[in-house]
């Protein structure tokens, strides 16, 4: 994935480079991996050669690089390249293993950090916590929610003592500019070259100060720098500033720390505005250099513009209802809820079906062979008897509404269908995910053609007799990785090799064949890859255009594939076969209205930034983990939940929320209930009230304005409004949805 994002970078640099990418397995095995390589490939025409290299030289003469490799039809081949870049593997450092030592915890054979499969956070050392790459190779998003796990699971210890050594943050006096004229001081950031290799950011720093009431223009490296901080704020002490603006990337991610940056300095942190030019300009127009930098300008000016009116706001302290709501009663819901009472909370626990357990009652091992049966009921029992954890089977959500803090949710529970209203701070999605029943490769049809779910099951209940098997053969990305589910089902390739080796393990005379298009046992899982080849699993890649074909005829089943070595069919006449099918999301379209939370295309609820927010929604006080992210493993789907209940103790611990600043409202007269603003709205705040008009819910509401610019009647604007103006419509509008 790195080779794949430094190809796709290079071409954007520079349209003439043609990079080539030598693999032996693609492993795109995160959420929206898979897209962006067959990006890669369609779009940005990245060359991609399965093979091995034998061997890279230097041409004496031109010191260009030669490469030497077998390509596909077996011909030897020698290619010339300006660059050979290496995808090296990843390792833990040296200090690492120091540190390691000097805190007595244990390592594993390769010199991570050793964890378990059920405690994946967890040291050998009680007390001691690991997360990122020393605990295992892994990607950013992976890293970010493990971060956030491993600081909950630190913090159960420390629940008791919370908030007692908390020192609070003190901010010196805030300035009184209400009677100065605007003095504005403006930021343009080069982001290396994410923007100044498009824009002409001199030239913007020139126009900036041509502007009205702009006494100050720079130009900066990397603006969001913590150098740059102090230099904004030495520059609104030298220059008098009580207004500043910054040209750089997305508000999104980093409003908030200029917003932080300013009122460090002593002004209010709504004197500040904030233009995109690199998401809305630099990124999407990196071909037009100049047009580019004339729309920079224009979105300089606007925002020079607006921050000549803005003014100073105050938020207001609300109360926060210190209880928490976990959607799904699988491993991630009940994580989740055990790890919310061990912080000191009260939680709601809501399952549709009616027993907890979720995808974890149809596994029995995992691949490093732990009791997957004896571990879900410790899980379970551990809920059930948890004083702090109400527990709803056979329930269903109707209703929801309130901000983060205050939430109502309403949900029917049984066949009678009895009401229930529940009032909470927070709400985890754990909704989890199901196995794809295929519709191809006889299923359904025959009985010896059978699902990796089931096939595990029927060896643990001795269903299925491992002795009496003198051949299997395994069909990976059944179902997945295709036009209908583009996506990887992550979960496929590892579930496969530990059936094969369980088999096995059994039966070492049972010849199993994997068919496979890429192998994605990633990072530490490569062992197990290792271990399977060793016993004598046979893997035979297939090309998506040529899918193995299975068929039956005079009672035996046949499986046959074209084998890119040999360039010709083979068959196999086993006695099973074994489907690898797509993991499917939950049916949640329902639910995700109902919270007005964004699904992917998949059908996968969508996180609010892959990489800075991996476990969060973009609604605040909302999260989400386990399957209802994306396919995960039971070790990952731990670390998510740990790091939902990390973000939701960030607004359960607090006594209380600050609500206020720039909202969107809506004139009921001229809104013609046209949906605009429901539909392009990035927090899902707005809402049809009882009469058929757009309502803003007004806590919930970033004050963005694309609501307003999209409205074609005109009827919503951007409003400075008071504290007490807003907790007032917020409690209105809550009261008018619980009671409809």
């Amino acid at each position: 994935m790195y080779a794949t994002k430094e190809a796709i970078i290079a071409k954007e640099h520079e349209r003439q480079i043609e990079p080539t990418i030598f693999f032996i397995d693609i492993r795109a095995y995160g959420k929206g991996f898979d897209a962006y390589y067959e990006r890669a490939r369609k779009e940005h025409g990245v060359r991609y050669a399965r093979c091995m290299i034998s061997r890279v030289v230097e041409d004496p003469q031109t010191k260009n690089l030669l490469l030497t490799y077998v390509d596909d039809s077996g011909e030897i081949r020698e290619e010339v390249f300006d660059m050979v870049v290496l995808s090296v593997g990843m390792e833990p450092s040296r200090a690492a293993g120091n540190m390691a030592k000097k805190l007595n915890i244990d390592l594993n054979p390769y010199g991570f950090a050793k964890t378990d499969t059920f405690t994946p956070l967890s040291t050998s050392r009680q007390g001691v916590y690991v997360c990122g790459a020393f605990q295992g190779p892994k990607d950013i998003p992976e890293t970010v929610a493990q971060a956030s796990g491993a600081a909950g699971a630190a913090s159960e210890m420390l629940a008791e003592s919370r908030g007692t050594m908390v020192a609070r943050k003190q901010y010196p006096l805030q300035r009184d500019v209400t009677q100065e004229s605007p003095r504005i001081g403006v930021f343009v950031c080069r982001c290396g070259s994410n923007i100044g290799g498009v824009l002409d950011v001199p030239g913007l720093k020139e126009y900036a100060a041509s502007l009205p009431d702009v006494v100050l223009a720079e130009e900066n490296l990397y603006t969001c720098s913590q150098d740059t901080q102090v230099k904004i704020k030495k520059a609104i002490e030298e220059h008098g500033l009580n207004r500043v603006v910054v040209a750089s990337c997305s508000p999104r991610t980093h409003e908030p720390l200029f917003q932080e940056t300013i009122q460090e300095a002593g002004l209010n942190r709504y004197l500040f505005q904030m233009a995109n030019i690199r998401d809305q300009c630099s990124w999407v127009h990196m071909n037009q250099k100049e047009d580019a930098t004339v729309k920079a300008r224009e979105l300089l000016c606007m925002a020079v513009a607006d921050a000549r009116l803005v003014r100073s706001l105050e938020k207001l302290n609300k109360g926060v209802v210190k209880r928490g709501l976990v959607i799904g009663g699988g491993l991630s819901g009940m994580t989740a809820a055990a790890g919310l009472a061990k912080q000191g909370f009260d939680v709601f626990l809501v399952e549709k079906q009616g027993e907890l357990g979720g995808n974890l009652r149809h596994l029995y091992t995992t691949l490093d062979g732990k009791d997957v049966r004896q571990y879900l009921q410790e899980l379970r029992v551990g809920v059930l008897n948890n004083p702090r954890i109400k527990v709803f089977l056979n329930a269903e959500i109707t209703n929801f509404s309130g901000y983060v803090g205050n939430f109502k949710t309403t949900l029917t529970v049984g066949p009678e269908a009895f009401p229930h209203e529940l009032e909470h701070g927070v709400i985890i999605v754990a909704t989890g995910g199901d196995e794809l029943k295929p519709k191809e490769y006889l299923y359904g049809e025959d009985g010896r053609v059978v699902t990796q779910l089931e096939l595990e099951k029927g060896l643990a209940t001795e269903a299925i007799n491992a002795s009496a098997l003198r051949e299997v053969v395994m069909v990976q990305c059944v179902g997945s990785r295709n036009q209908e589910r583009p996506y990887c089902s992550r979960v496929c390739c590892a579930e496969a090799v530990k059936n094969a080796l369980s088999i096995k393990a059994r039966n070492p005379a049972t010849r199993v064949t994997i068919l496979y298009r890429d192998m994605r046992m990633y990072g530490l899982l490569e062992e197990y890859y290792t271990r399977a080849r060793h016993a004598g699993i046979h893997f035979l890649r297939y090309d998506e255009g040529r899918k193995p074909e299975v068929s039956s005829a005079n009672g035996a089943l046949q499986v046959t594939v074209y084998n890119p070595v040999l360039r010709e069919p083979v068959s196999f006449y086993p006695d099973l076969v074994v489907l690898s099918s797509a993991t499917l999301p939950a049916e949640t379209a329902h639910l995700a209205a109902t919270l007005k939370v964004p699904r992917t295309t998949d059908g996968f609820f969508l996180e609010a930034h892959m990489k800075l927010r991996p476990v969060d929604f973009a609604s605040e006080g909302m999260y989400l983990c386990g399957m209802a992210h994306a396919p995960k493993l039971i070790d990952e789907s731990l670390s998510q939940a740990s790091a939902a209940v990390s973000r939701a103790c960030t607004v359960l611990s607090r006594d209380t929320i600050q609500v206020g600043g720039v909202v969107s409202v809506v004139d009921q007269e001229k809104c013609a209930a046209c949906l605009s603003c429901v539909r392009v709205c990035p927090y899902d705040v707005p809402v049809i009230n009882a009469e058929g008009a757009a309502e803003i819910e007004m806590a919930k509401c970033q004050g963005c304005g694309l609501c307003a610019s999209e409205c074609p009647a005109k009827a919503i604007t951007l409003q400075h409004f008071t504290d007490a103006q807003i907790i007032a419509r917020c409690e209105a509008i809550s009261g008018a949805h619980h009671s409809s």
